[in-house]
């Protein structure tokens, strides 16, 4: 295969966009109890997780144009970010801004208390770091809440097999649930899957998806500062810690394995995995004490054979690569052309990108050409006319796929769906317990370090 490359944006850089969408996603039985916007038709919605990408789906859940709708509550375990988020989306949304500072809420059981400011039918955000989800989700499930929950949702077996059974839960309840996998959302994506459904690249019969740049958010770590508990200081670097979030593999890498698993129309049955780390530390001589691999290849493999290799790596001065493709017996598709899901997608004749070859290119229409706002604008309009609309399931199957991989190369074993789905190491089995002055589910060693994968040598786990 022949691979085109363009720079990326990051996950929040989409303009926001207005555009009322029709298009349904992830649809699921009908049949069950209403729960919808309270009757004063005004949608309230309440932000847990107040972060650049909690606040990000706040703005555009506030965007939405299907009916009123308006900010109620803000929780974080960080106060400085809550007022952050309370001062940003005030600024931009004052006339649907109705969140008084008795109702910024820090700590964590901030959670509760912003739930608890809503009533049945109302629509809770979750971007808190991905450990936390199935906490959050229990109780918007008791409480008879919407949710929208940020990617992963899930960080290993027993929190996917957690949440699997709190999804059938909000679906006998007929809640709606959308999932931060925006790729879904993607107008250009969505046709590609059709056209592949349709035969127009033949088979698949191999994929390939790259996320090759330099350290991003909370990649690596530093020791923790004097001043700092262990406990927030994992929760604030959380892509450090396989706990909080799965690692940088989950939280980086879940957008082009999921929208890979639906251009195949299935999830992968088996992963074989590698990497290592290159550097320890720092410029300055600082050693870093995070659990990540600085690089990454996975080898995924479907029930018929088809691979689907994941190469990630975040390292400086390397050249950069963030697409994906799917070779077929027909020809080749450029599934994202740039970042999880950038545009325009593309058919070629046989294995060669060239403009010669080129067969379809996708062409969305301005209003629907941020994903980040479809998923929203889906998810209220679900809400609004009480359609079946789910995707709790689908966001814990391709976490766990994800985890899948991780797991395979920290064992540097064979892992499969069901090994993963039902291992029993729990990272943090007492996440619904923490508070401000709990011990952190991770603990460094004498030496400042936490425990690293050892592929080969701790086979079983993965730390």
């Amino acid at each position: 295969m022949n691979y085109v490359h363009k720079n990326t944006a990051s996950r929040r850089e989409f303009l926001k966009t207005a555009g009322r969408v029709t298009a349904a996603s992830a649809l699921v039985g009908a049949g069950i109890p209403r729960v919808h916007a309270a009757e004063s038709n005004t949608l309230q919605v309440a932000l847990i997780g107040a972060g650049g990408r909690g606040t990000g789906a706040a703005a555009n859940a506030l965007s939405t144009k299907s009916g009123p709708i308006k900010l109620v509550a803000i929780a974080d375990v960080f106060e400085n970010r809550a007022k952050s988020s309370f001062a940003a989306l005030k600024q931009q949304f004052p006339k649907q801004f109705d969140v008084p500072e008795d109702r910024v809420f820090v700590g964590f059981d901030g959670y509760k208390k912003a739930m608890d400011c809503l009533r049945a039918g109302d629509v809770a955000i979750f971007a808190s770091p991905p450990a936390f989800r199935w906490v959050h989700f229990a109780y918007a499930i008791q409480k008879g809440i919407h949710v929208f929950m940020e990617k992963p949702v899930t960080v290993d077996g027993p929190s996917t097999r957690k949440l699997l059974k709190l999804a059938e839960e909000s679906v006998k309840k007929n809640l709606k649930v959308g999932v931060g996998l925006m790729s879904r959302h993607s107008r250009a994506l969505q046709e590609l899957a059709d056209r592949i459904r349709n035969g127009e690249i033949g088979e698949i019969i191999l994929m390939r998806g790259f996320r090759v740049h330099g350290p991003i958010g909370y990649f690596s770590s530093l020791p923790k500062p004097q001043d700092m508990s262990e406990l927030l200081y994992q929760v604030q670097r959380f892509h450090s810690f396989l706990w909080a979030s799965g690692g940088c593999f989950s939280d980086f890498y879940i957008h082009i394995i999921d929208h890979c698993g639906w251009m195949k129309g299935a999830w992968p049955v088996k992963a074989t995995g590698l990497g290592g780390r290159h550097y320890r530390q720092s410029r300055e001589g600082a050693t870093y004490v995070d659990q990540n691999f600085d690089v990454y290849s996975v080898e995924y493999e479907f029930a018929d054979g088809t691979t689907f290799i994941m190469d990630g790596r975040c390292m400086s001065g390397c050249d950069d690569r963030y697409s994906s493709y799917a070779q077929g017996t027909k020809g080749l598709a450029i599934i994202s052309a740039h970042g999880d899901c950038g545009m325009p997608s593309r058919i070629y004749k046989g294995p060669l990108a060239s403009r010669a070859n080129l067969l379809w290119e996708s062409k969305v229409k301005p209003e629907q050409q941020n994903p980040y706002q479809n998923e929203w604008d889906e998810l209220v309009a679900a809400i609004r006319q009480d359609k079946p609309y789910n995707e709790a399931k689908r966001g814990a199957e391709a976490s766990l796929v994800t985890s899948m991989g991780r797991m395979a190369a920290h064992t540097g074993r064979v892992i499969t769906y069901e090994q993963i789905l039902n291992c029993d190491h729990e990272f943090a089995p007492q996440v619904d317990k923490l508070a401000m002055d709990s011990p952190a589910p991770l603990q460094a060693g004498p030496d400042g370090r936490y425990p690293v994968p050892q592929p080969g040598i701790v086979t079983t786990r993965e730390y």
